[in-house]
């Protein structure tokens, strides 16, 4: 079977990025730095998140990361998604709408618990569309309000 391993494109910063998440998620590792045959700087990093293989490029500025591409980190629950939101937004990161951020590294994250996808899937349709209609109103997503919200 033929591997797939998504790339990540950044300007100069891979393996400071690459670093930052492998320190950040468990089950992560860098498995081999690249250089470039010429300039003699980091070119590609491949690495492991959560068992996942990644590589990221140095690539330049040509392509900017938008939020066309994200990656998804469901949480157990509300201080996990406290402390990955925290942890990604911090020294220039952003916060968006709806669970999603942006880290310093302008890559695009949605930070998800567990418990929003169980109240969206519920099979009160009433109570899912409350939980929804909160969801809608965050940026960091807030259990406890979501729960509120789906009791009506």
């Amino acid at each position: 079977m033929a591997d797939l391993v998504p790339h990540l494109w950044f300007d100069d910063d891979a393996l400071d990025a690459v670093e930052f998440y492998t320190s950040l998620l468990p089950d992560s590792r860098i498995v081999n730095v690249a250089n470039a045959p010429d300039e003699g700087g980091v070119l590609v990093v491949t690495f492991i998140l959560q068992g996942q293989p990644y590589a990221a490029l140095n690539g330049g500025p040509r392509f900017p990361h938008t939020e066309a591409f994200s990656l998804a980190l469901t949480c157990d629950d509300q201080e996990e998604t406290d402390r990955y939101w925290t942890a990604l937004t911090a020294d220039g990161g952003s916060e968006h709408m709806c669970g999603w951020c942006r880290d310093r590294f302008g890559v695009h994250w949605q930070v998800v618990p567990r418990r929003l996808h169980a109240l969206l899937a519920d099979p009160d349709p009433g109570r899912a569309r409350r939980a929804m209609e909160a969801m809608l109103t965050m940026r960091r997503i807030d259990v406890a309000a979501l729960e509120a919200a789906a009791a009506g």
